[in-house]
């Protein structure tokens, strides 16, 4: 039986990012607009078959690859680096309904690859909720930053933090350094080698997997009430 053929990302993509780097200007990006839309095309079939193998354990709600994908273009209004173009690859995949919380996401750069995911902006009523359910039981949380799936995986628990407690909790609770969280991201670094060996797509997927007994315990915590409703 013949072998499938293995969605990877290639070298190519790296170097169009590194010669985008030292050439960061319109001038010579639409001249190899061609370059760019082929290489995108690649990014993009990678991102449909993350799509694919998350879609099986996880409801989703991002239609396609193409659809998970950023823009390239920067946002230059309000920033001291007026470079037009990002010099990287990224996406994100948005969970299916409210009642599952945290997102997926995917950044690939030559020296600075992750897959990520977590709560990057929750709102305060969200934070508040979070803080709470910490305080009155911070053993659940804490069992799963303790896991050996999640050590092995993440390391620790990534985000801004406050200086000392927040606003109306004791800054003696013996789970204050999980009340200082604002964030609470999940980051995994990948070397150039191994972004772009054939198994990549199976880690950065199992990757995503090892997220969700996070995303569970959030999940929870942020829809439903104090009778677990």
């Amino acid at each position: 039986m013949a072998k499938q053929n293995t969605i990877q990302i290639d070298r190519s993509a790296f170097d169009f990012l590194n010669t985008l780097k030292k050439n960061n200007n319109r001038e010579w990006f639409n001249e190899h607009k061609d370059l760019y839309l082929r290489e995108t095309g690649k990014i993009e079939a990678f991102a449909d078959a993350l799509l694919q193998a998350l879609s099986k354990h996880d409801e989703i709600e991002t239609l396609s690859g193409k659809k998970a994908l950023h823009r390239i273009y920067r946002d230059t209004r309000f920033s001291k680096d007026k470079t037009p173009y990002k010099t990287n690859w990224s996406g994100g995949f948005t969970r299916a309904t409210k009642f599952r919380r945290g997102g997926y996401y995917f950044h690939i750069e030559p020296g600075n690859s992750i897959i990520a995911g977590g709560f990057w902006a929750p709102n305060n009523d969200d934070l508040k909720r979070v803080r709470d359910d910490i305080a009155f039981d911070p053993a659940p949380l804490q069992k799963i930053l303790k896991s050996k799936s999640f050590v092995n995986t993440f390391g620790e628990l990534k985000g801004e933090q406050l200086k000392t407690a927040p606003k109306g909790f004791d800054k003696q609770h013996e789970a204050v350094d999980l009340l200082r969280f604002k964030q609470y991201l999940l980051i995994r670094h990948f070397s150039d080698k191994e972004v772009m060996s054939p198994d990549f797509l199976e880690q950065a997927n199992q990757t995503y997997k090892n997220m969700r007994p996070l995303f569970d315990y959030m999940s929870m915590a942020l829809t439903t009430d104090g009778n677990g409703e």
